[in-house]
């Protein structure tokens, strides 16, 4: 095709009718952008469901990891991309607090929410050689103990396992940060430095913790979701003990603001059809991660909530400008 044929044909097909091109959507290959490293959760996940999603939007899907910024590189990236359903991303928690932590403006409303994939609680892990032996003890040692006494990690600050610390404190009647929180890169270095006596606890997932743990080196205490996982089926949860709070982090499929409705309801469809698939379920649960699926109109109430929780938390910890 010469280089006028080309121009032609652009013209032409930028003259279609609107409702013409998305009658073809999705007619090429689809990105999704992955605000996070490759091998983490988040990624996990998404590629997971991208062997699901791939064969029910029926075009090959690029799964892209454009990490850097705590997050706010790739979730940038994902909102400024053209609305036109062949970029997407993943959106994590932390699109509901950046702007209220002062790290970059960006909140829900600058993406069109799509629906939630899946939920990883946060959980309550400790070394093998600690001297609490089971929830009660460690909660009862935490309300004795100076503030300080504790040192946990998981996240950096202001993550959703640093909120997991607050909350299980608020619950307990305790000020939020009588934990000393302890910024990390991730689950991985925050459970070695544990295990190598750096830290007494660590309030990530116990999905991060489950190869120690299966290794003898760590023990889970407690999980903060509302019932026990099928992965975890011998570990309380903190209301079994009377702690009530819950905090799952979660992860989505997104795409910037704008998006037409179409577009929004086709992506919507193929992902329910992606996520119900054995191979994507399966995959999800043999690696105690929770499967979730609660589509647009759920997910962008469930996201105004969660950004006011988080701010308050947020806001006890002294974070919010």
């Amino acid at each position: 095709m010469t280089l006028i044929q080309k121009m032609l044909t652009g013209v032409a097909l930028a003259c279609l009718p609107a409702g013409a091109a998305l009658a073809d959507y999705p007619d090429r290959p689809v990105t999704i952008l992955v605000p996070w490293g490759a091998g983490g959760g988040t990624d996990t996940i998404i590629r997971i469901f991208a062997t699901g999603f791939e064969e029910a939007m029926g075009q090959p899907i690029n799964v892209v990891n454009r990490d850097g910024g705590s997050g706010v590189v790739g979730h940038m990236a994902i909102a400024q991309a053209r609305p036109d359903g062949y970029t997407l991303g993943a959106c994590t928690p932390e699109i509901t607090y950046f702007k209220s932590i002062g790290l970059a403006d960006l909140t829900p409303e600058k993406f069109t929410l799509i629906s939630r994939l899946a939920l990883i609680p946060a959980g309550i892990t400790v070394a093998q050689d600690s001297p609490y032996a089971d929830l009660p003890a460690l909660v009862e040692a935490v309300k004795s103990e100076p503030a300080g006494h504790f040192q946990s990690s998981g996240s950096g600050i202001g993550g959703t396992w640093h909120m997991a610390t607050a909350g299980f404190l608020k619950a307990l009647g305790e000020p939020v940060d009588k934990i000393d929180f302890i910024p990390s890169k991730g689950g991985a270095p925050a459970l070695q430095d544990m295990v190598s006596g750096g830290l007494n606890m660590f309030t990530g997932s116990p999905v991060e913790a489950k190869a120690l743990a299966d290794a003898g080196e760590v023990r889970i205490l407690g999980i903060m979701s509302d019932e026990r996982s099928d992965a975890f089926p011998d570990v309380p949860t903190l209301k079994e003990s009377g702690v009530e709070f819950a905090l799952s982090n979660w992860f989505s499929l997104c795409a910037p603001a704008g998006l037409p409705e179409e577009v929004t309801a086709k992506l919507a469809e193929a992902a329910r059809e992606a996520h119900g698939a054995a191979v994507v379920q399966d995959a999800l649960a043999q690696r105690g991660i929770t499967p979730y699926f609660d589509g647009p109109e759920e997910f962008s109430t469930f996201a105004a909530g969660f950004a006011d929780e988080a701010g308050t938390l947020l806001g006890e910890l002294g974070l919010v400008n």
